[in-house]
């Protein structure tokens, strides 16, 4: 099972500020950790929403809308995608995490839909399609 897991902006990495070197070192102590048992499959941290945008669709109309974005709670800081066997084992792991933010911050975790939860609408004409694109990002990294 793969799960998403997800740290949560605050004022602070809304505002830039970056890490210090002591929660950089524990959390590349983390990963490590993560990689070395298998977990982990991408890592990544974000750059504030003053940077970034977000498309609003209505239909056929689409709407750009520039950051940054009021709620603090409702960003993305950074995320981990991993592979485990459970979504405890996803809770286990972030309960070791070091706290990515200081003061109080939160991680949430979510698991990530493969295409055998995608139902009856999924033909197989339309999985063929989806594994020849996995095919094709997977050539890309090598």
């Amino acid at each position: 099972m793969r799960f998403m897991v997800l740290v949560k902006a605050t004022k602070d990495s809304e505002a830039g500020v970056p890490p210090d070197e002591k929660l950089i070192t524990e959390m590349m102590k983390f990963n490590e950790e993560l990689a070395k048992a298998g977990v982990l499959l991408a890592a990544e941290g974000l750059h504030a929403s003053s940077k970034g945008a977000r498309v609003r669709f209505s239909g056929t109309k689409r709407t750009v809308i520039d950051g940054p974005f009021a709620e603090t709670k409702e960003l993305v800081a950074g995320f981990w995608l991993w592979e485990v066997k459970s979504r405890e084992e996803a809770i286990e792991w972030v309960k070791r995490c070091p706290n990515p933010m200081p003061g109080e911050s939160e991680i949430e975790i979510r698991q990530v839909i493969e295409m055998t939860d995608m139902g009856p609408g999924l033909t197989p004409e339309l999985k063929q399609q989806e594994e020849h694109l996995r095919a094709v990002v997977e050539s890309r990294r090598s």
